[in-house]
């Protein structure tokens, strides 16, 4: 009886165009190399002009060197596009929480009008259009193409994407020489002058919260953030608070993707009144300036180095 389904299911796929040896080529397929592919894929975006990929460059930690990414005809998007490494452990996604699974978040750039611009209903006739991807979720999943399938083989990717080779964490595992002395120094000052530990904690050195550090004012700074998803007044200009792994690869910074280097985004943490002096629901952390020096700054931009995965390290 298994023989014969075996036989059925591979004439059922000849029939649909796909061979019993390009099947067999790929039966080890795993959902999350097959997420990987969808990723890649140029096929899921409107005018098959842009992938997943596009926009989350994976020497970048899988963010973006831009401000804001273009989405088909070149459109802009309203935030920075966030890293996707370290994914498995969130609670809640996109700068204002309002995915709260990976699977439901994985799906939404697909269709965002600014972003990829494609109906998920137009993604799923895409892939069932396509005997290549109808093989693989029939192994994979036991079906055609579909919107719950495709969210799970994106978010299986994306889960592989987890990261812990790091100095930081060669140092924390009692190899002494793994950070420099600097990044030694500026761990302290993370941990207590900076007030960086308040917000970044764990070991993703994120709590999953929201957090308003003074980047809204009402008028150049008008993104709400979470509140134009909850409606709570006590959520404006609150954002999530990002994990800090491979930060420093992950330029430009903060949800508008204004702040060009780590270092500004100090000087920033430092004297958020010199840059936004008439911010809107600042967090009491920042209520007084740090009174970092100089020298300080440099110590714990030498730690935030140190967060980086050493498949991101670039050499020059």
């Amino acid at each position: 009886m298994k023989h014969a389904l075996s036989v059925f299911f591979l004439l059922g796929m000849a029939a649909l165009g796909l061979t019993a040896f390009r099947l067999e080529r790929r039966e080890d397929l795993t959902r999350e190399e097959l997420g990987r592919l969808l990723f890649e894929d140029k096929l899921l975006s409107a005018d098959r002009s842009i992938s997943c990929a596009s926009c989350h460059i994976s020497a970048f930690a899988f963010g973006d060197t831009s401000a804001v990414s273009l989405g088909v005809g070149g459109q802009k998007g309203t935030r920075n596009t966030p890293p996707i490494t370290n994914m498995s452990f969130r609670s809640s996604f996109f700068w204002d929480g309002r995915a709260a699974t990976l699977e439901e978040q994985v799906l939404r750039p697909i269709e965002n009008p600014v972003e990829m611009a494609l109906p998920l209903s137009e993604a799923v006739s895409r892939l069932r259009a396509d005997a290549r991807y109808v093989g693989y979720f029939q192994v994979l999943y036991g079906r055609s193409p579909d919107t719950t399938a495709l969210a799970n083989a994106l978010a299986a990717f994306i889960r592989t994407l987890e990261t812990a080779d790091t100095p930081f964490d060669r140092w924390m595992r009692g190899d002494q020489q793994a950070m420099s002395a600097a990044a030694v120094r500026g761990r302290a000052i993370f941990m207590k002058k900076g007030k960086c530990f308040d917000c970044h904690f764990g070991p993703d050195f994120t709590g999953d919260e929201f957090r308003n550090i003074g980047l809204f004012d009402g008028k150049d700074l008008s993104d709400p953030g979470r509140f134009a998803i909850t409606k709570d007044s006590a959520d404006l200009g609150r954002f999530k608070v990002p994990g800090l792994r491979n930060v420093a690869v992950t330029a430009p910074y903060m949800h508008h993707g204004a702040f060009r280097t780590l270092r500004e985004v100090i000087d920033y943490y430092d004297t958020p009144d010199r840059f936004v002096p008439n911010s809107i629901g600042r967090d009491a952390l920042l209520a007084r300036p740090l009174g970092l020096t100089e020298a300080e700054k440099d110590d714990l931009e030498a730690f935030l180095h140190a967060l980086t995965d050493d498949r991101f390290t670039r050499k020059p």
